[in-house]
């Protein structure tokens, strides 16, 4: 049995974010229900803790219960004080200097939402409001990049993968990176990871400069999905609507690998978007790929498309199987596509300012048992908002499986209920239940527990 190690160390920046005001570095000490201090903690324990194999954000947090960070505000500049730090964020007593970076981004990140937009969107109403604020914290960030034609890959799929299909998001990372395209992924570990290793291998052939692998996350996924090491610039949206919002306003393009309850989230979350009216000519190229023997996965993924959403859905994405190749030139088409689009538009190539995303896909859900139960999920209303609908189902299951309050709130209620129009919930039903028989809802599937129940 291997014995955790922990380590104490002081940590300075080394190039950015070298100076704070007296009242930034209270409100990162403040320890109270207000303060920063307390979702502070849970994300640089998610940085440090890269590379793990828990994805529970309450196991994390039970694992390093001794951890503690502190902040100085030293005359050389900030200092973070970390006690009881996961040792194998250390080489020889050093810190990882990519974890060093990771971890004054999330400071960066938490102070500027916390501080700032508050007073950046003034006048704007509620869709606008948050469109903007997404728009500042990215380009707070430097997520942005103008004058740069669209190339920037959005990949989504799960975390808990089995290791031939990771070898296939390797495989279309590399073809990606053959054709100089960035990728944005969601940081964290398996689908997320594939496609940037593979990419960077093709980067560092082609001698491309300056390669980018984005990872968005949001303070209450991050402990479930630490940072994988190939991230260079790590950017925290303060929750899972404005990440989503993040991820198809800076992105030009998605490839989708198989996943679980998350994945299925995001797939709502794009098709919702692209079935209003206001899209309809809007190009996204949006493809669902795997390895070969994936193809029960995508069948079922599919089917519960046409079921719930209608055939028109299913014209928005395209399904390749087991062709890395044909899934770049597949995506390198659409970027195409998407280029004219925005030229005949004067649309900019950094952010998609122009596509329309509901209200009902921008405000936050709190996925109480209350909250999940009352879910619309009938036929009769407009396929976009039934998207909406189903997404928030499936956002509420994501936190009961892996995000520490949804947890706690499984274990003291019991699983949240789902009801609606049996047509839907026997689709609902079917999906989930392959989630689970094809262990994709938690990477410690043997011991997984459904935090849902599906009431017809």
């Amino acid at each position: 049995m291997i014995k955790e190690h922990f380590i104490n160390a002081k940590v300075t920046p080394l190039a950015s974010l070298d100076t704070l005001s007296p009242h930034e570095v209270a409100k990162l000490q403040d320890i109270s229900k207000g303060g920063l201090y307390r979702l502070f903690r849970q994300c640089c324990l998610a940085v440090l803790n890269t590379g793990s194999e828990m994805d529970s954000t309450s196991q994390v947090l039970d694992k390093f219960r001794d951890f503690d960070i502190r902040i100085a505000h030293k005359h050389q500049g900030v200092q973070l004080e970390l006690i009881n730090a996961p040792a194998t964020a250390f080489v020889d007593g050093e810190i990882i200097q990519g974890i060093r970076e990771h971890l004054f981004t999330v400071l960066r990140d938490l102070l500027y939402i916390g501080d700032e937009l508050d007073q950046c969107c003034d006048g704007l109403d509620e869709t606008g409001r948050t469109t903007n604020t997404v728009f500042h914290i990215l380009r707070h960030a430097a997520a942005m990049r103008p004058h740069i034609k669209p190339n920037l890959v959005v990949c989504w799929g799960g975390h808990s993968i089995k290791r031939h299909e990771y070898e296939y998001t390797k495989k279309v990372g590399y073809e990606l990176g053959l054709r100089s395209f960035d990728i944005c992924t969601g940081c964290g570990p398996g689908a997320m990871k594939g496609p940037m290793k593979g990419a960077a291998i093709a980067h560092a052939k082609q001698r491309k400069a300056n390669p980018r692998y984005i990872g968005l996350t949001e303070p209450g996924i991050i402990a479930a999905e630490s940072p994988n090491p190939i991230v260079n610039e790590l950017v925290t949206l303060p929750d899972i609507e404005k990440r989503l919002e993040a991820f198809v306003r800076l992105g030009h393009g998605i490839i989708v690998f198989p996943g679980g309850a998350g994945t299925a989230e995001e797939i709502l979350y794009m098709l919702g978007i692209l079935l209003h009216p206001k899209n309809a000519d809007v190009p996204y190229p949006l493809v669902f790929t795997g390895p070969q023997g994936s193809e029960a996965y995508f069948d079922t993924v599919d089917r519960f498309i046409r079921t719930t959403l209608g055939d028109e859905a299913t014209k928005r994405y395209q399904i390749i199987v087991d062709d890395p190749h044909g899934v770049a030139v597949t995506i390198k088409e659409g970027m195409e596509q998407v280029l004219a689009y925005r030229k005949q538009t004067d649309e900019s190539f950094h952010f998609n300012w122009q596509l329309h995303i509901p209200e009902e896909f921008q405000q936050p859900f709190e996925p109480t048992h209350e909250a999940m139960a009352q879910l619309c999920l009938k036929e009769g209303q407009p396929d976009y908002i039934l998207a909406a609908q189903l997404r928030r189902a499936l956002s509420g299951i994501v936190a009961g499986n892996v995000k520490e309050p949804g947890v706690l709130a499984i274990e003291q209620h019991g699983p949240f209920e789902l009801t609606g129009d049996k047509v839907i919930m026997d689709a609902l039903d079917e999906l989930l239940e392959s989630f689970v028989n094809q262990h994709r809802m938690k990477i410690n599937h043997e011991e997984y527990v459904p935090c849902y129940r599906i009431v017809n």
